[in-house]
């Protein structure tokens, strides 16, 4: 094996930018067959396929062949009005997904004109040159120049066990979309787009759709079978009107067309669509982006928080902090110079770690190392590794060898957990115990350690394992990692929320508790580290996990085992993760959140959600706006069944008692106009309400559709019929004509929709009272309402074709009746259910 992160070779310049311009406009970008926008003649014919408009145009044509051209041409016309709002809401929603994939397109780190800069995935071109870390997945195919690679090749070739890539054609070729498990490299662009190797399979992505949710699914069961329950009913009334009411057989089927589209809930997959789509839009707003749109539904149940401690609670922000020898410790703060016992620590530290690191812990060891060793002869630049060691989950430690002034003569520098090096070094227990006590003081302190060892070896084969080695121990290297100033807060209003958090980290117990008192995390000061977890079934580890908040020294397959027990004990796991190894466990959680900024590309894969800050306060934003995405779906399903049963009602009822025909096709149609942008803009746009983070999260097992919010919003919507209803025969009764009383009812339906929009925002507040926050649609709506009934009213080619009447005053005060008594029904529901909650809650 060969020395591991080279320097970055000074030879290779890159493109000028001019020039990489040309080639991307001559070549195209490097994309593979991807998603398309939807045609719009593909989303008409899906519109017109729908049931609720298959209605219309059977309506549209009974009305032709009863000679009624006005009727007709509304209705055929409307068709047109509704595909250009689904055009719209379509759009809107294709906008905001194709944003996300925007922001979660891979990017590539390349050199142009000798700087590093980084590019989106797409721009890559043919002759650019990329510099690849560990955790990166490839751009596009290219030939390693500069460096050493192992890549995992298990998207093309299925096998598991990465590969060992070394500059040259014959064995350093690397391949689109496989992923850089170990090392740096430099490679220069063979290919890109459909000419890569994964392009030519067809491994790639040939479309990219969004998986349908949990809550869409049972939303589109629930419309299919309301839709049969519908038509049933239907045919039905349809025989019921001509047989025993003595309509003729055509009015009697455009009474039964009036009642199907009454019965069919159509807007809620819209809504669930729409919500789900525009929510994660407004969430990538707070520096959260959502790669899978579905996960919107799941952040407002999330129960059990497993964090990160390094760059999520904390600023990964290394620095070298402490020093610790046997007989002596060095403090940064405030030092002018380091005491030259230190300087052989520090220059086994700096030999043990790359030349070019990535790890933020590396980068501060040589930042600490050139700062105080530039003009020493401790400084070995120049210096290239034969051989490396790297960390294990059996040995956390790394050994780089170095070759030494004899023949066959070695010497070693070894880092890692103060545990694995003192291993290495064979310490009797007594010295062991020593290092053990410093160490556990410093992590206390908060510091993150690691041990520092040096070793002499002479010989020709590598020994398999560093255990072969003898090492002699050089001390303790003190790194801190302030938290972030925003946490605590942040943490806070995860435990008001209801929220866990646990934490998941690779260090010392000490710093974790150390670090968790700092940020409030627990007030259980107990640990559970990976040592501990190997000795406990899954049975002892699941109770144990009831009393623990705070996991440390974990290996990467532990943090999977641990996410699959706190899963199978009922919890909504979320977790945040950012190597290679996290990746199982991230995909594994219900949420599995990524870090954007030190992130690897695996790791943002895996997850459903990427913080593009790593910012700990972005997830508690996110659970937030995932239960304001949720309450607002509730209550535009509420809204919508609520706002359906007076129409049923409306369309049924009159025929069953012998009385005119309340409501028509064309007055359906038009209350559709108003319906579907109550659900789909108006309750989307609703504020969250101001006591989202002083809840417990929902169950799992709550929905939008579960009896009791349906039973509220049917009894809300049947009270609104009956008032109705009474007001039309008593009207009727007073010797009114049909045209007037229907204009009165009408009236009062149409202004009743925006009263249910009111009623269902808040049950805590009454309908018209004043909430703190403002939605800006709501006057909107209003004003799109008042204007409507103007519009059909006032102008007699609306008025002839609804079958109204103009209103006089005496109308206009029955409209207003029936809306007062509607509102005192209302509140007077409103407040039976807020004792019943309160009720409950005691």
């Amino acid at each position: 094996m060969s020395t591991v992160r080279p320097p970055q070779p000074a030879s290779l310049t890159g493109l000028d930018p001019a020039e990489a311009a040309r080639r991307l406009a001559a070549e195209g970008p490097n994309l593979l067959p991807g998603s398309t926008p939807k045609p719009i003649l593909a989303i008409a014919i899906s519109v017109l396929t729908e049931p609720m408009f298959l209605m219309l145009l059977v309506a549209g044509g009974l009305y032709l062949a009863l000679g009624d051209r006005a009727e007709a041409i509304f209705l055929l016309a409307s068709v047109f009005v509704i595909i250009g709002i689904t055009l719209v809401q379509e759009r809107k929603t294709q906008r905001a997904l194709e944003s996300l994939r925007e922001l979660s397109a891979p990017r590539a780190l390349v050199i142009r004109a000798g700087q590093e800069i980084r590019i989106p995935g797409r721009e890559v071109v043919c002759g650019d040159v990329l510099v690849l870390h560990e955790g990166d997945r490839v751009a596009a195919d290219a030939v390693l120049r500069e460096g050493d690679l192992d890549v995992d090749e298990s998207l093309l070739t299925g096998e598991s066990v990465p590969l060992t890539k070394s500059p040259g054609e014959t064995g350093g070729q690397l391949f689109a979309s496989t992923v850089v498990t170990r090392g740096v490299g430099v490679a220069e662009v063979s290919a890109i787009a459909t000419a890569t190797a994964v392009g030519r399979i067809g491994q790639a992505l040939a479309r990219t759709t969004e998986p349908i949710s949990r809550l869409q699914q049972a939303s589109r069961r629930l419309v299919r079978n309301l839709a049969i329950a519908g038509l049933l009913l239907a045919i039905a009334y349809c025989l019921l009107s001509w047989l025993w009411d003595g309509h003729t057989f055509i009015e009697s089927v455009l009474s039964g067309v009036a009642l199907t589209m009454a019965i069919l809930p159509e807007e809620i997959p819209v809504v669930l669509t729409v919500f789900l789509a525009l929510g994660a839009w407004r969430i990538s707003k707070h520096k959260v982006l959502t790669r899978r749109v579905p996960a919107v539904e799941t952040l407002g149940a999330i129960s059990v928080l497993a964090v990160d401690k390094t760059g999520t609670l904390t600023q990964n922000r290394m620095q070298v902090a402490e020093l610790g020898l046997a007989d002596a410790d060095f403090c940064d703060a405030g030092a002018s110079e380091l005491p030259e016992p230190f300087h052989e620590l520090v220059e086994f530290a700096m030999l043990a770690t790359p030349p070019d690191p990535f790890d933020p812990m590396e980068k501060a060891i040589s930042r600490f190392g050139l700062h105080w060793l530039t003009d020493t002869e401790h400084v070995h630049a120049e210096w290239s590794p034969e051989f490396e060691y790297a960390l294990s989950p059996d040995i956390l430690a790394m050994t780089r060898v170095f070759r030494g002034d004899a023949r066959d003569a070695h010497l070693l520098a070894t880092k890692g957990a103060p545990e694995a090096v003192i291993d290495l070094c064979h310490l009797p227990a007594a010295d062991a115990a020593v290092i053990l006590r410093q160490v556990e003081a410093m992590a206390e302190r908060g510091l993150r350690v690691l041990g520092v060892a040096r070793g002499e070896w002479q010989g020709v084969a590598w020994p398999r394992s560093q255990h072969d080695f003898d090492f002699r121990f050089l001390g303790l290297v003190g790194f801190v990692d302030p938290p972030r100033p925003e946490v605590s807060a942040a943490i806070a209003e995860c435990r008001t929320a209801g929220v866990r958090i646990i934490m998941l980290t690779g260090d010392h117990p000490a710093t974790a508790r150390a670090i968790a008192r700092q940020v409030g995390l627990s007030e259980r000061a107990e640990v559970i580290t990976g040592a501990e977890m190997a000795t406990l079934d899954d049975a002892a580890l699941r109770e144990r996990l009831h009393h623990v908040d705070l996991c440390a020294r974990l290996r990467p397959e532990q943090k999977l085992q641990l996410v699959q027990l706190l899963r199978a004990d009922g919890a909504v796991v979320a977790m945040t993760g950012d190597g290679v190894n996290d990746a199982p466990a991230l995909k594994a959680a219900d949420v599995g959140i990524a870090m954007g900024e030190r992130g690897t590309d695996v790791a943002r894969e895996a997850a459903a959600l990427v913080l593009l800050d790593d910012s700990f306060a972005s997830i508690v934003t996110a659970i937030r706006q995932g239960r304001r995405i949720y309450d607002n779906i509730t209550k535009a399903t509420r809204f919508v069944f609520a706002v359906h049963m007076p129409i049923i009602a409306l369309a049924l009822v009159p025929t069953l008692l012998h009385w005119p025909v309340l409501l028509m096709p064309v007055h359906i149609v038009l209350l559709e106009l108003l319906i579907d942008p109550a659900c789909s803009v108006v309750f989307e746009a609703e504020p969250a309400a101001a006591d989202i983070m002083q809840r417990p999260p929902r169950a799992t097992s709550n929905s939008p559709f579960a009896a009791a919010n349906l039973r509220y919003a049917v009894i809300q919507g049947l009270g609104f019929a009956v008032i109705l209803l009474l007001g039309y025969g008593l009207l009727l009764g007073q010797g009114f004509d049909a045209a007037q009383s229907r204009s009165a009812v009408f009236i009062a339906l149409v202004i009743g929709l925006f009263l249910l929009t009111l009623a269902n925002r808040d049950l805590s507040r009454p309908a018209l009272a004043r909430t703190p926050a403002k939605n800006p649609w709501l006057s909107r709506m209003f004003g799109g309402v008042i204007l409507m009934l103007a519009v059909v009213v006032g102008v007699p080619f609306f008025r002839h074709v609804m079958g109204l009447a103009m209103p006089g005053m005496f109308m206009l005060l029955a409209a207003a009746g029936m809306l007062l008594v509607a509102m005192a029904w209302l509140e007077l529901l409103r407040r039976a259910e807020s004792s019943r909650r309160k009720r409950q809650a005691g």
